[in-house]
């Protein structure tokens, strides 16, 4: 029985570390507050810590900034599986860290001299975070935002991993929900366009070839791809996306491994059919 604590034990350990750290470097926090004084905090965005915290551990009554209420749309969504109010929150949290509206900044290294962030922002910089998330919610009912909000994470962090693969996936929505032959095809297209970019974020080369073994790399997309091409009828990239999903699972496997027989089994299929 004392196993079954002993995680929960370490991580308010952990926090009640980081808390006293911060006391220690401010003499006082408020969660959502961001430090003024640390030049260490990882770019791109410095002050804002976007991870999940417990709720009832901030002890916040009613949120007063775009941070708590990102946060209470956390609770809302994770804890209680209250999506609408998870939504309302988000979007709440959104309008108080917008880039139309100029309320956020984007963190670039230019804004760091010397090893050193400015003493402090104005506006705040712009949280990534509630973006992904409400965007994932609206992917369905209305996949137009949620596009409108992934490609405004990839301007806070052009480098962020996933994040091209979730607007191919919501262009994929959006082309199955469409009755309309022009805006599916343009829809696939644009899927297209985001999964080669995910996968130019990991390319596979010589270097990485000799020391992994790798000779292709993110299944995941590899899969997803292959589907857009067979939707829209042009099997042999199909075939190609399915060889190389073959190659990319080779060492790493998958999370559904049932799909590897299945994928060679389709570029059989897919040879006969030419």
């Amino acid at each position: 029985m004392k196993i079954r604590y002993r995680f929960p034990i370490l991580l308010v350990t952990g926090l009640a570390l980081v808390l006293a750290a911060v006391f220690a470097q401010n003499g006082t926090y408020t969660p959502g507050e961001f430090q003024k004084s640390n030049p260490n905090y990882p770019e791109p965005d410095p002050f804002y810590f976007e991870g999940k915290i417990d709720w009832n551990l901030l002890g916040i009554t009613q949120p007063q900034n775009a941070w708590e209420y990102l946060q209470r749309g956390i609770h809302f969504q994770d804890d209680l599986d209250d999506i609408p109010d998870a939504i309302s929150d988000y979007q709440t949290s959104l309008s108080m860290n917008s880039l139309q509206n100029q309320t956020c900044q984007i963190v670039t290294a230019a804004m760091v001299v010397n090893g050193t962030v400015p003493p402090q922002f104005n506006p705040a910089p712009c949280m990534f975070t509630v973006r992904l998330r409400l965007g994932y919610q609206l992917r369905q009912t209305d996949p137009n935002t949620a596009i409108e909000l992934f490609q405004e994470v990839l301007q806070i962090d052009p480098q962020r991993l996933g994040v091209n693969t979730l607007i191919a996936e919501t262009y994929v929505i959006e082309a199955q929900q469409t009755t309309d032959l022009p805006t599916r095809q343009q829809a696939y297209a644009n899927a297209v366009t985001a999964y080669q970019a995910e996968l130019a974020l990991s390319p596979v080369t010589p270097q990485s070839t000799a020391l992994t073994g790798d000779l292709a790399n993110n299944s995941k997309v590899h899969w997803e791809l292959a589907q857009v091409y067979e939707a829209t009828g042009q099997n042999s990239l199909a075939a190609s996306e399915f060889q190389l999903y073959v190659q990319a699972t080779q060492w790493h496997s998958d999370v559904y491994p049932w799909r590897i027989a299945l994928a060679k089994s389709q570029i059989q299929t897919l040879a006969r059919a030419k």
